[in-house]
């Protein structure tokens, strides 16, 4: 075949060469593609309500009342079983505040749009148990005494479990030396969250980060291993700390309001 296409005239050699390859994009522009487009999403504060009621609710300690905010981000992408072709991703793929990203970056495999809204509405369920028990073991409080109700609807996954953590130690213990561990500013972030304080990457933080500060953040805590994706479209005026644990959240937030120098990315 190759000795045979040699002696072809050369514009004919390039016309049997290109077509195999313009019909190879020809079925890829076509086919459905595992990608969704992703937007920067709402924020909400933990330190307020939600629909009305507390988003943190804690009984059998005393309790602050709490300045400034803490606000957990997020992101809204296309659907689980929403599909794509090329020239749709195209559209997207350069704009600054629109993201493409692998469908399983998002969701979990398989399954139904339900089945996956169970799983992730489940997540935010741990996420939650996993941050109360982190907080009441940072603050050394009994979790059989001291009972956490956290309340925030149509959110799913598990990337608000530090700044609902945060936001629990917030209320506790300030910045345990009687002042507001946000220092009166506005506060975003995310990340996951363990019981015992380990903070997770979760993805999307430079459209988190959009988010934060449109919102009115000046400050961001980003997972340390998410350092370089969050300063890749990082927004004038934010300023991003990098974690790895509750501890290192707090020490920056009361380092923040003591005037120090705090970690950065």
């Amino acid at each position: 075949m190759l000795s045979r296409l040699t002696r072809l005239p050369r514009p004919t050699a390039l016309a049997v060469c290109a077509a195999p390859v313009l019909a190879l994009f020809a079925v890829a522009a076509l086919a459905p593609l595992p990608f969704v487009v992703a937007v920067p999403g709402p924020t909400a504060d933990v330190l307020g309500s939600d629909q009305g009621k507390p988003v943190i609710t804690v009984t059998g300690t005393p309790v602050r009342d709490t300045r400034g905010q803490l606000r957990m981000t997020t992101i809204r992408a296309t659907g689980p079983s929403s599909t794509m072709r090329l020239h749709e991703l195209v559209d997207h793929w350069f704009r600054t505040d629109e993201a493409v990203m692998p469908r399983e970056a998002v969701y979990p495999s398989g399954g139904s749009d339900k089945e996956i809204e169970q799983h992730n509405l489940e997540e935010m369920n741990q996420s939650q148990s996993a941050a109360a028990a982190a907080a009441l073991g940072f603050l050394h409080k009994d979790p059989k005494s001291v009972k956490v109700d956290l309340n925030l609807a149509d959110v799913g996954g598990p990337s608000a479990g530090l700044l609902f953590t945060l936001g629990i130690v917030d209320k506790i213990d300030g910045d345990g030396s009687g002042g507001d561990l946000t220092g009166g500013r506005s506060i975003a972030g995310t990340g996951t969250i363990s019981a015992d304080g380990t903070v997770g990457a979760v993805g999307g933080v430079g459209l988190k980060t959009q988010a934060a500060r449109r919102d009115g953040a000046t400050v961001f805590l980003v997972p340390k291993a998410e350092c370089s994706d969050a300063k890749s479209e990082l927004p004038a005026g934010l300023q991003l700390i990098p974690v790895t644990s509750l501890t290192d959240a707090v020490n920056a937030l009361r380092g923040l309001n003591r005037g120090a120098d705090v970690p950065s990315c």
